[in-house]
Formats: structure tokens, sequence, C-alpha cells
């Protein structure tokens, strides 16, 4: 039986994205995105928890998520789950989890509105950042 790690994320940029480029010249980027969970306890009041998830683009993708995405911008991701290690300044082992992004698609528009992404209406208008991805690979 084969495995599966998939993530799927629409939220909301915590702030602008940060790009980088390895010493072999592949730009990455790395920002945080907001999901918020909204429902109502027994008593019927409105409770809402936030989740914060990293995630890691590489690529074309880093290049337009640099360019495109701001602070407050709304973004689908789907990618992988990884969780890494790596000793801070202080020589203290930090373990940290993230979604390496294999497709991501911009879903504010330019004028404010929201675009759909690819729906019966037709493509979304440029720009769109859906970069990568295989329809092929999905389980279902």
């Amino acid at each position: 039986m084969a495995s599966v790690n998939k993530a799927i994320l629409i939220g909301n940029l915590g702030a602008d994205p940060e790009l980088r480029y390895t010493p072999a010249g592949a730009a990455v980027a790395s920002f945080n995105i907001a999901t918020t969970e909204k429902w109502k306890n027994k008593e019927g009041q409105p409770q809402e928890k936030t989740e914060w998830h990293r995630i890691v683009l590489w690529s074309r993708s880093a290049e337009i998520a640099k360019e495109y995405l701001r602070k407050g911008s709304p973004v689908y991701i789907e990618g992988r789950i990884q969780n890494r290690s790596y000793e801070d300044k202080d020589g203290i082992k930090r373990y940290v989890t993230e979604i390496i992004g294999q497709r991501m698609q911009l879903l504010g528009g330019r004028g404010g509105g929201s675009s759909d992404a690819g729906g019966p209406s037709g493509p979304p208008p440029p720009p769109q950042g859906d970069t990568g991805g295989d329809d092929d690979d999905l389980p279902f």
C-alpha cells in the first residue's frame, strides 16, 4: 500500500514572503499563512481558533510568491508536510514543521476582488501563480 503526505491549505499571509537564493542559485521563499476555524460552543457562543503554517516554496513558485503575495493576501497551497530540526545560534536543537509547497494559486485579484481558482467560469485572470502540480498523482 502506498502512503500519502499531502496538505491543502487556504489562508492569509501573516507577512510578506522572504526570498533568498541557495549557493547553487535556486530561489526559495518562506512565509506563514493563517487558517481559522469557526464554530459555536454548547451555549451557542461563537468561537474561533487560528493555526499558523510555515510554507516553503522553491524555484519559480518562490519568485512568483515574492512578486505577487503581500501580508494579508489569500492563497491556496498544496504540498507535503516536512519535519526537520536545526541548531539555533545558541546551540539549542529546534524542531520545525513546514509545508513544502508543490502547487500555489493566488486567490486575490489586483482589484481587491477574489478570483475563481479555475472553476466553470474559465481560467482566473493573470497574474495567477498556478505553479507545478500534476493532477495525475492525486489519490482520488
